[in-house]
């Protein structure tokens, strides 16, 4: 369960993580963000990326670390390809000491699927391919395929 994209957000990456690597049968409720602890105890559901939520932005070796990472630590995921796209989502969701040049364009992209889209179900279907482009390319990444031409100067 994540916040509605009434409140601050919407959403983004999450969906697509724990879909393609926690449940594939994972089922979202999007609520206004001072409900989401509320409804999720009613419904049982697992509340993410709201304040008070296990998994949400916390810090680690004094970075912020986001709910992507949270997931990630709390279901034990280790997929190189995986850590690696972890870096950039945290780039474009927190503030981490050392940012990762894509994380600008990936919350660039978050933001104009957000204004293009009708509701929050609608989002997540616009974004998945990209997330799927993106995890393909820390897959070719990790493996010494690819490399961004122009990174950031």
């Amino acid at each position: 369960m994540g916040n509605s994209r009434e409140s601050e957000g919407g959403p983004d990456r999450v969906p697509r993580l724990v879909t393609k690597f926690v449940d594939p049968k994972a089922e979202f409720l999007f609520v206004p963000r001072e409900r989401v602890l509320d409804v999720a105890k009613e419904q049982g559901a697992i509340p993410y990326d709201s304040p008070g939520a296990e998994l949400f932005h916390y810090k680690e070796g004094g970075d912020e670390r986001c709910s992507f990472d949270a997931i990630i630590k709390k279901y034990k995921l280790t997929d190189p390809a995986l850590l690696d796209m972890a870096e950039i989502v945290r780039s474009a969701d927190a503030a981490p000491r050392t940012p990762r040049s894509e994380g600008a364009g990936l919350e660039a992209m978050a933001l104009g699927f957000r204004a293009n889209a009708k509701d929050d179900f609608e989002n997540m279907r616009l974004q998945f391919p990209a997330y799927d482009a993106l995890y393909a390319y820390c897959r070719l990444k990790v493996e010494g395929k690819a490399k961004l031409e122009h990174p950031t100067r």
